[in-house]
């Protein structure tokens, strides 16, 4: 196992909180003693350090001094790409979206060649990304295709409460019915079982929220619950899983937070999000999971209304690098000989900023 675990830590969107929060967290050497290689523009950066009032001794490498062996100290990688005079704070442009891209593409680039135990980034504008690349979905299409990833993976919501997983995420809801099968319910609760036992559940109690009020009320409502998410229920009881479900939707978070459940399987993305996000916005964590290193950020967003007036709560921000690194930690010490790195981050970071790289 490594001696120090490395986080790749990428900034996101130029415009909202992201800088301020990313200064926030390394005045603060959140997550220490792992070491912390962050990617992005000094300048956007040191505009951030200002606003947040805070200095940083954190020192800044050129791409030629990236080697082959892992990072063993933080430090700022300057990839030079997003000039914070050109940007309007509380404004998505493609300029902002496009050095967020790059410096998430670099993260997950670093952390697939093993430079890297985990990658965090602080919040991204999607708005502001489709500006830069008009094919631009969501993070999980992103690092699909930055990977070459042969598995889809998923977000889940994290509090210390409850977790939340999600069966659809950024689709309309005018599709969510259609796109439910059994096999995508199932292989959910699949990926949230194998995820939470790496995060030390051993056997994670999982309530599974209905598509429909009152859980169709017997075909009067629907007939999804009955027809799709129960048959899923009983398959991942066969495979002796602790989940319990089609619950009404109103009801299932409330018996989870009383102690019922770990984590609730919702099938669209605002079923969970309202209530993790009223339960504790401050605190919350986003995590894509099912790959080969966990992804974290902070669960809320780039708050354009308040960028730059240094009032920034970075309190998601400490739980996501923490998750992270506990992640990280529990799969390394799983594995008795990691992988060594396999390519130089500058080989990386150059082929994550040629135009070919965005296609």
């Amino acid at each position: 196992m490594q001696e120090k675990l490395v986080v790749a830590f990428a900034i996101g969107d130029p415009a909202g909180l992201s800088p301020e929060l990313a200064a926030r967290l390394l005045a603060e050497d959140v997550g220490a003693p792992a070491v912390k290689l962050v990617i992005g523009d000094r300048r956007v950066l040191d505009m951030g350090a200002n606003h947040a009032g805070v200095s940083l001794d954190l020192p800044t490498v050129s791409l030629d001094a990236l080697g082959s062996d892992r990072p063993a100290r933080s430090c700022f990688v300057d990839l030079g790409n997003c000039d914070p005079a050109a940007i309007e704070l509380g404004t998505a442009s493609a300029d902002g979206g496009r050095s967020a891209l790059a410096n998430f593409r670099c993260a997950l680039l670093a952390a697939h060649a093993g430079h890297a135990d985990a990658v965090f980034f602080t919040p991204f504008n999607k708005h502001a990304m489709r500006l830069a690349e008009s094919d631009y979905v969501d993070e999980i299409g992103f690092v699909n295709r930055t990977i070459h990833a042969t598995r889809n993976g998923s977000e889940f919501n994290v509090l210390d409460e409850v977790w939340n997983a999600r069966c659809t995420s950024h689709i309309p809801l005018s599709e969510v019915a259609g796109a439910l099968s059994e096999e995508r319910i199932f292989e959910s609760l699949r990926l949230t079982v194998e995820t939470m036992q790496g995060a030390g559940f051993a056997r994670p109690r999982i309530g599974v929220a209905a598509l429909n009020p009152h859980a169709g009320d017997g075909g009067n409502f629907g007939t999804e619950d009955d027809a799709i998410i129960l048959p899923a229920v009983e398959r991942a009881v066969s495979h002796q899983m602790a989940v319990t479900g089609p619950i009404p939707s109103d009801t299932v978070f409330v018996r989870a937070l009383k102690g019922e459940f770990d984590a609730v399987l919702t099938m669209y993305h605002d079923q969970g999000q309202i209530a993790m996000k009223l339960v504790g916005f401050d605190r919350g964590v986003t995590l894509i999971a099912g790959y080969p290193f966990p992804i974290v950020t902070p669960a809320h967003g780039t708050a354009y209304d308040i960028a730059g007036q240094g009032i920034a709560n970075a309190g998601a921000g400490r739980k996501a690098i923490e998750l992270g690194l506990m992640l990280a930690a529990r799969k390394n010490e799983a594995e008795e000989n990691p992988p060594p790195p396999h390519q130089t981050l500058a080989a990386l970071f150059r082929q994550a900023l040629e135009p070919s790289a965005a296609a």
